[in-house]
This record gives C-alpha cells, structure tokens and sequence, in this order.
C-alpha cells in the first residue's frame, strides 16, 4: 500500500497526485518507523518536493508526527497557553520574538518553545533563550511541569520526536529542502490553544492556515516572519492571516517607522551577546519596537479576538 502510494505522488510535473489526509497520515506514519525502506523515505521526499505539499497532506503528515511524540495523546488542550515554534534562526537581527515570549511569560502568559539546537550559520531560539535561563525540558510531561512553574520552556524536535529530527537532518544529504520544517512548526506538541507562526514562502501562509484548521488548532496566526521565524516585520510585513476555529481573516500592519533589518550577516555569538544585553534593558528604539509588536502578536495568540 505504501508503494503505490508512493507511485501516485511521483508521477512527475503533469502526473503527480495529491494525497488525502488520512493517506498523507498512513504513509508518513510509515515513514517514521524504525524499519522504513530508506529508499521509499527519500523517494517520498523527494517527490513530495517536486510536487509541493497541499494542506491537506501536511496535515496528515503533523498527525502521523504526533503519533511518535511520547505522551502528546495524554495532553489535553491548554487554554491562553501559546505555541511558538522556531526553526529558521537569526542572523541579521536580535530575535525579538524571543524576548517578547520571556517578558510576556513573566507577566504569567505561558510560552512553549520548540525548535532545534544547532542551525548553521544561524542563532537558535535554544542559544539565546538558554543564555537568559530559560530551561530546557526533554519530554512533554517535563515541558508541562516547567511551565506551570515557570511560564516558559524551550523543547527540542530531538527530544520531542527523534524520527522527525532524523528527517530534517536529511537536508543536507538530499541536497534540497524538505516538507520536515513545516511539520515540526505545526507539532504544537502541548496543546496550545493559541499559536504563532512565521514561514519564509509567501504561499505558506494559507497553507499552514489550512492545515491548522484541520488538526483542530483553536488560534493561529501566520505571516510572512522575519527570516522565517515568528517574528513580525516593524518596517513593513508582508502576508498575515488570523485563524480562529473555522474562521479565518487577512490583516496588514501599520509600519512603526522602524530602520529595514540589516541586510549583513552577524555570527551567533554576536546574536546572542545583543540578545543578552537587550535582556538586561539596553537596545534601540527600533530593537524595542520590534519587542512591543512581537508581544502584540503573542498576546492576541494567547486570548484571541480582535486585530489591531
């Protein structure tokens, strides 16, 4: 069943077909196993690449990730708790979004960060949230518990499911891109009633959106981040979609006057020593402006309703 599966999605440019949810579940369920045909794993990819993921489809596949999170079927859904997944990393400009999850959680929003440990050439969520104290829990159940204690925990795909970190790992070796990092940012491993969202391609958006809407996510919101994380754009922000329930709306943002994001590269540890003084009070005014929104954004994630 798996091979024929297969076979309909790589049929080529005119071809290819689209899986149903449940299909798109069966397979990567499959997939995901230890005893998976390495040889089905990279054709599947590969073909699902050069066809391009619906909604649908990444549903599915989030569904059959969840599946091989330990614990996720025991957790029910956390109300004005929010899902901030980061998978891109910085390195053009201090993760703001960051720093607006730890101040927000200090004011008693609670924040679940997942993400992964290393990117290259990039400043992880982990690098800097670790940098400031923020602890790391190794299972939903950790996760929980810090929380509640805390109001904010940083989580790492390896940890919460090994399979997927094998596959995003697979980058590299298959020289393209994978649909493996729009499945992890729609993991919400602990139920989050509320999420926030930044993807890289504008045709994302909706997609992510749709697919949010079938997994049954109560809020999300998805936008065009900076530099693919869940960070908005203070000097302009490209697309931006609300998700409540079924109901899904368009926003635009005033621009706050900001300077463009620096268009140089900086090094990790440069990130994260700017990310650790702007922790402690110092920063532009444009740095600070970049906070304030990225709060707005996760406050709304948190209780929902309207938009500015």
């Amino acid at each position: 069943m798996i091979a024929s599966l297969i076979a309909r999605v790589a049929r080529g440019k005119h071809g290819a077909q689209d899986l149903s949810l449940d299909e798109a579940r069966t397979v990567w369920r499959s997939l995901l196993a230890d005893d998976a045909d390495p040889m089905q794993l990279g054709a599947f990819l590969i073909a699902e690449r050069m066809k391009g993921e619906t909604a649908e489809e990444l549903a599915g596949f989030v569904l059959a990730a969840q599946d091989y999170v330990s614990g996720y079927h025991q957790q029910s859904q956390r109300n004005g708790w929010v899902d901030l997944p980061c998978y891109a990393g910085k390195r053009r400009a201090v993760p703001a979004h960051l720093l607006a999850a730890v101040q927000l959680a200090r004011q008693g929003v609670p924040m679940v960060v997942h993400g992964v440990e290393h990117i290259a050439e990039r400043s992880s969520a982990w690098q800097c949230l670790q940098a400031v104290g923020v602890q790391r829990a190794y299972s939903v159940a950790e996760a929980a518990e810090v929380v509640e204690s805390q109001r904010i925990v940083y989580c790492d795909l390896a940890d919460l499911c090994p399979p997927m970190m094998y596959i995003y790992g697979l980058r590299q070796r298959l020289g393209v891109r994978t649909f493996a990092n729009s499945v992890a940012r729609l993991l919400n491993p602990l139920h989050c009633a509320g999420q926030l969202n930044g993807v890289f391609h504008t045709p994302y958006v909706e997609r992510m959106v749709t697919a949010n809407q079938h997994l049954g996510q109560a809020r999300s919101m998805v936008f065009m981040g900076a530099e693919g994380e869940p960070e908005l754009y203070a000097d302009r922000q490209k697309r931006l979609l609300l998700q409540q329930s079924d109901d899904v709306s368009a926003s635009s943002l005033a621009d706050l006057g900001c300077a463009p994001y620096a268009k140089d590269a900086m090094t990790a540890d440069v990130i994260q020593a700017q990310f650790i003084a702007l922790h402690n009070g110092d920063g532009s005014s444009d740095e600070r402006a970049r906070i304030t929104r990225s709060m707005q954004a996760l406050r709304w994630a948190a209780v929902g309703g309207e938009w500015e």
